[in-house]
């Protein structure tokens, strides 16, 4: 099994971090549990000011985990 699959609150993190930086709402958080939600909207926050900082695009390249 990939490490990518076991850990959740990293990939609900990243997720987050997609939907922040894509401008999609908080209210969009598909996670019930209180520790995945909460991964998830950390992400989403990072991701909102990253995108309010410019850090959109090529710019924000250095910030993706996947590369």
């Amino acid at each position: 099994m990939k490490r990518q699959k076991r850990d959740m609150y990293t990939r609900a993190f990243d997720r987050g971090y997609k939907a922040g930086v894509s401008g999609r709402s908080s209210e969009f958080c598909p996670h019930v549990s209180d520790q995945s939600r909460q991964a998830w909207l950390s992400g989403w926050r990072e991701g909102r000011s990253d995108q309010w900082d410019g850090l959109t695009g090529i710019s924000g390249v250095h910030k993706m985990r996947t590369f």
